[in-house]
């Protein structure tokens, strides 16, 4: 492990006790991001898809902008367009959110685990690794038995949430080319600033610009400050701990969490074939993981998307 946290490994001493915080604390972030796809599906109801994404991170930039404003140009660069790869993602996430259940966005989510190396293989130009494309292939499969309703027939919103985790991988691998050129905070703040000002521009082209209602805030401020700020800061924090490889280990819950969320909260049921496909999807979620030959192939906490 990173930072000298095999000492006192076996006498419960400080090390030994931030590596345990440090996984209760990416456990955590998992729920956190988990969780996140009910609160989304509930809020869009009254509030539109491009105005939620808009409002949702215009206070997640807020905050972090007043504790580390961005101060050279170059982090503007790399952040907006860090930041137009997240907007992608987001907002096909949401809207597909219409039209899926919060479980399936989960799943299905969770395929940029699997297409980042894929993709990382495509722009380095190298063939991805054996186990790489065998886990692939599990998860693609997962996603057929999960997904496919009446022979070959997808499912509008599911075919959203792909193009989503196509989005979230673009952004993790652009991010691992620019990411270490720049302070954590102040570049995350660009890109949550360069999304919600992009969903709120299509708000206003599209939906009219609608302000949040009162029930609508409770969604916003969880989403905007516990998840974008609090959860964040957990996985970046644990990542110092035990590093980014374990980092997304843990942080690979999150689409099992976002199912169980989705069957307690909303009543949402998967099915035999549903189960299935959800199981082989998280295979192969850990095969990818699993396979990866170096932290740079992982979408590890400084990589994954800093608000879920």
């Amino acid at each position: 492990m990173r930072n000298g946290t095999r000492q006192d490994s076996g006498n419960g001493g400080p090390a030994e006790r931030s590596v345990r915080l440090a996984y209760a604390s990416l456990a955590l972030a998992s729920l956190l991001f988990g969780a996140t796809f009910v609160v989304v599906k509930e809020a869009i109801a009254t509030l539109p898809p491009y105005g939620f994404v808009g409002w949702r991170f215009l206070l997640g930039a807020a905050l972090l902008l007043v504790i580390s404003p961005p101060r050279t140009a170059l982090v503007w660069r790399d952040g907006v367009i860090a930041g137009s790869l997240l907007y992608a993602g987001y907002i096909f996430q949401t809207l597909g959110l219409q039209y899926t259940s919060a479980s399936n966005s989960g799943l299905i989510t969770g395929l940029y685990v699997v297409l980042t190396p894929l993709l990382a293989a495509l722009v380095g130009r190298h063939a991805p690794r054996v186990l790489v494309l065998l886990g692939a292939a599990v998860a693609l499969g997962g996603f057929g038995m999960l997904t496919l309703q009446d022979g070959l027939a997808l499912q509008r919103g599911d075919l959203m949430t792909v193009a989503a985790a196509v989005g979230f991988s673009g952004h993790i691998v652009f991010l691992a080319r620019v990411a270490r050129r720049h302070p954590v905070l102040p570049f995350t703040a660009v890109q949550l600033l360069t999304t919600a000002l992009a969903g709120l521009t299509m708000s206003a082209g599209l939906e009219g610009f609608p302000l949040p209602e009162a029930a609508v805030w409770p969604a916003l401020l969880i989403t905007g400050i516990l998840v974008s700020a609090g959860a964040f800061y957990l996985q970046v924090w644990s990542q110092t701990v035990v590093g980014p490889a374990r980092t997304a280990i843990v942080l690979a819950l999150e689409p099992a969490f976002a199912a169980a969320t989705g069957a307690i909260v909303l009543g949402e049921r998967l099915g035999l074939r549903g189960w299935l496909g959800a199981g082989l999807i998280l295979l192969g979620i850990y095969a990818v993981l699993g396979a990866a030959g170096s932290e740079d192939e992982l979408p590890a906490a400084e990589a994954i998307t800093p608000a879920h």
